[in-house]
């Protein structure tokens, strides 16, 4: 079986490539033209270059291959304005649903975020709450995974042999942005001022590599797949990281509203000055703040997917590796 795995330099598809690779896949990378390989020189494998915004690149680059996950959708990070960030998100999305139709891919796995599932009032949110039209008033970020979600489905429902999967809030190796290590980072190099409380789902890294694979191998076409870990909450995090670290963990806990005008200043300021990315952007408030308590069942009975990890587990994995790799300030361990 011939995979290809679009961002395997990033920390999901590294684990779902380590997982691949345990089960005897060939790997394919594919990769934009300046990417680091040398950060995935623990695994086997062959290099493609191409890019989600060139659809021909992605079409010659998932040529023979049997089965390809998309672990890099369009993600914002500086903040542009939205009409920039759908219009980029929607040409990637569609570039890559159409290579997988001409390239003839047998299966395609489109890994989203569980951003795209409303709030439930109470119990555990599952596979089955969507959104009937593009949320109003979210950020760029729930907006852009909701974009994608859609178009993802709806392609399925189209013929296009297309599974999502979801993995929740992850923590672990490999993570060299960082993207939700960054929490780990500021925490332990006590640059985190204050934070937003609220329900999240902890998956580690390993465990959502592995359970992105079996989506990928067992799900059914055009199902929404959760990989799920851990309920807990942002403050019960907190608290685990800092014990890692050895830290006084932030006590300001900011509400929600008073982070989204924060937020919003750091953003204007950086729009009118650039300089620095906001420390608090309206993605990393979204990641951070924004989720719920997650029902991972589906994936239980239908992928044969439970974590091997808990929270804490996660957390001291992803904290070791940060320490080995210099993202923490030794003076203050």
């Amino acid at each position: 079986m011939k995979l290809g795995i679009i961002g395997a330099t990033g920390m999901l598809g590294h684990h779902l490539a380590i997982a691949a690779q345990i089960r005897q896949y060939e790997l394919v990378v594919i990769h934009r033209p300046q990417s680091d390989l040398s950060n995935i020189r623990d695994l086997r494998f062959e290099a493609r270059e191409a890019d989600l915004s060139d659809k021909k690149s992605l079409i010659d680059a998932f040529e023979g291959l049997n089965a390809v996950a998309n672990c890099a959708a369009y993600y914002p990070t500086a903040p542009k304005p939205l009409s920039e960030e759908i219009k980029i998100a929607r040409l990637q999305m569609k570039f890559f649903l159409t290579a997988v139709a001409k390239a003839k891919v047998e299966r395609a796995l489109y890994v989203g975020g569980d951003a795209v599932l409303p709030k439930v009032k109470q119990g555990l949110a599952n596979e089955k709450a969507v959104f009937e039209k593009q949320p109003d008033g979210g950020s760029n970020y729930v907006q852009i995974k909701w974009l994608m979600d859609q178009m993802a489905r709806d392609a399925a429902k189209e013929g296009l042999p297309v599974i999502i999967g979801i993995p929740s809030m992850t923590f672990g190796s490999y993570d060299f942005r960082p993207t939700t290590g960054k929490l780990i980072v500021e925490i332990a190099n006590n640059t985190l001022k204050g934070y937003v409380n609220g329900n999240r789902n902890v998956v580690s890294a390993e465990d959502a590599g592995r359970g992105l694979l079996l989506a990928l191998e067992k799900g059914e076409i055009g199902e929404r797949y959760l990989i799920t870990g851990e309920n807990t909450d942002i403050k019960t995090i907190v608290k685990t990281i800092g014990d890692c670290a050895n830290v006084t963990v932030p006590k300001m806990v900011l509400p929600l509203s008073v982070a989204k005008i924060f937020s919003k200043v750091q953003e204007i300021k950086y729009a009118l000055l650039q300089g620095s990315e906001p420390q608090l952007s309206a993605t990393a408030l979204s990641v951070l703040a924004g989720s719920q308590h997650l029902d991972g069942s589906k994936a239980k009975v239908e992928l044969n997917y439970t974590p091997d990890h808990s929270m804490q587990e996660a957390v001291e994995k992803a904290f070791i590796w940060f320490e080995r790799n210099g993202y923490i300030t030794p003076s203050v361990l």
